[in-house]
């Protein structure tokens, strides 16, 4: 009888195992559905080809003067969504754009990379890709990887364009020139290329204070600059080459680029107008994004891909604070430069 019940719990637990088992891969499976639906429906797709003919035959219809030319482009309107259709139907090549605002960290790269990832799952030899980037630069290896991430869609034999319509300077420039083309606007910055740290010493400050600061290291330059500590020359020459040989990267990657650049002009730090830009060889044409955009309408398929990350509270309330002392500080500065009588 003992035997019976030792077999049967045997059984039973083998069975329960199984179960178990099975239960935990289900979720998993479940759960990786989920994350790559959420992922999908976070990713905001935008036909500008459709928003730009609608745009049109709005503005035509609401600029016709009689009856006669209204009904007139109605029949027009009708026939050139059957023509859209057809034309859907022979398979345009498609021009994917994409939008990169940096900030200093370059946190943004994150949804780039998601962005690219989509895209390389889409994308068709002959296809296009447009960036609008805005940035002024920031940390060195947030750049780096963004400019990366872009190297990703020439590899796979997509034409990248950049369009530069405020600024792409510093890490900015970085990312621009891995574009076959760059597109500025007129007055747009442009340019930067190269490397600056600052850092706050507070020692003598601390001494007056008699507060003593103790810094141990591993390595004789583990720590060269502190913003504590006493800083020596030796220290300060080992933070200066290090710029240096960051520098040298940087320049070696427009070079790699832009092979045409003369770098010892450009490689100086400082930026451009992008009129200038140009005769400089720094970008390509002098056009803004707008109108790369509605040049290429015709001819290709334009669509916007846009990752949008699921906003906490808290996130939505950073953001809205962030706007608001943006806005109050640009109100400080604009009542400071009007002139009073």
């Amino acid at each position: 009888m003992l035997e019976f019940f030792y077999e049967y719990g045997l059984f039973v637990a083998k069975s329960l195992t199984w179960v178990l088992a099975i239960v935990l891969l289900v979720a998993l499976v479940t759960s990786v559905i989920a994350k790559q639906k959420q992922l999908a429906e976070r990713l905001e797709v935008d036909d500008i080809s459709a928003r730009l003919r609608r745009q049109k035959q709005r503005l035509q219809l609401a600029s016709a003067v009689t009856e006669a030319e209204r009904k007139a482009l109605k029949q027009e309107v009708k026939r050139a969504k059957k023509e859209a259709k057809k034309a859907a139907a022979t398979l345009k090549p498609k021009l994917y754009v994409l939008d990169f605002k940096g900030s200093m960290d370059a946190h943004e790269v994150s949804d780039l990379s998601l962005e690219v990832t989509a895209l390389l799952q889409l994308a068709q030899p002959g296809d296009e890709v447009l960036l609008r980037l805005e940035s002024g630069g920031g940390v060195v290896h947030g750049y780096g990887l963004a400019a990366a991430e872009l190297g990703r869609l020439k590899e796979h034999g997509l034409k990248l364009s950049i369009a530069i319509d405020k600024v792409a300077a510093s890490g900015g420039y970085m990312m621009a020139c891995v574009g076959e083309q760059i597109l500025a606007a007129p007055f747009a910055i442009v340019g930067s290329i190269g490397v600056v740290a600052q850092l706050p010493n507070f020692n003598k400050l601390l001494k007056k204070k008699d507060i003593d600061i103790e810094l141990h290291t591993a390595g004789q330059y583990k720590r060269t600059l502190t913003l504590f500590g006493e800083n020596d020359d030796e220290g300060r020459a080992k933070f200066r080459e290090e710029l240096e040989v960051i520098h040298q990267r940087f320049k070696e990657f427009i070079r790699a680029n832009r092979p045409a650049l003369v770098l010892d002009k450009v490689a100086t730090g400082e930026h451009w107008l992008a009129t200038d830009a140009k005769e400089l060889g720094l970008v390509d044409r002098l056009m803004t994004s707008s109108q790369y955009l509605l040049d290429k309408a015709d001819s290709h398929h334009v669509i916007s891909l846009r990752h949008k990350p699921k906003q906490t509270l808290k996130d939505k309330l950073a953001k809205a604070a962030e706007a608001g002392v943006s806005r109050g500080l640009l109100k400080l500065y604009e009542a400071g430069q009007r002139p009073f009588g």
